[in-house]
């Protein structure tokens, strides 16, 4: 998997399509979401249920559209952490093809460490820090 450690799959959906017959450009939002919430919840830095305790809040997002994804392919999302500052975290994404491996599309997003309940961005926790670390197989 090289740099990723952490894959989902993804069901391509007829409501997810355009006029053109293949995924809409605006699903692929939804589809890293989908990846990065069950990526924390993996890694039990949130807990799936209490929205105000989710941590971050998507301050950036670059998409980079590959190729058609169509109806009924088999395709999967993987994704990892590649950089931690001291108040925000950027994900790496890439969209593939089940079958071949294809990359479909790519992606990051910067993430901001956020208290929902202060409404302010915070420094990222120190036990994300680690864990992350550990996961990935950075060396300290």
């Amino acid at each position: 998997m090289g740099r990723f450690h952490f894959r989902i799959p993804l069901e391509v959906r007829y409501g997810d399509l355009d006029p053109q017959w293949h995924v809409n450009n605006a699903r692929y939002l939804s589809f890293l979401e989908q990846g990065r919430i069950a990526y924390l919840v993996h890694l039990g830095l949130w807990d799936g249920q209490d929205f105000n305790n989710l941590g971050l809040i998507v301050a950036d997002i670059h998409v980079s559209y590959l190729a058609p994804i169509l109806l009924f392919q088999k395709i999967y999302l993987e994704m990892c952490t590649s950089r931690i500052g001291n108040k925000s975290l950027t994900f790496a994404y890439q969209i593939c093809d089940e079958q071949t491996g294809q990359a479909l599309a790519t992606a990051e997003t910067v993430m901001v460490a956020y208290d929902y309940h202060t409404h302010q961005s915070i420094p990222v926790p120190a036990h994300w820090r680690s864990t992350i670390a550990a996961f990935e197989g950075w060396e300290k």
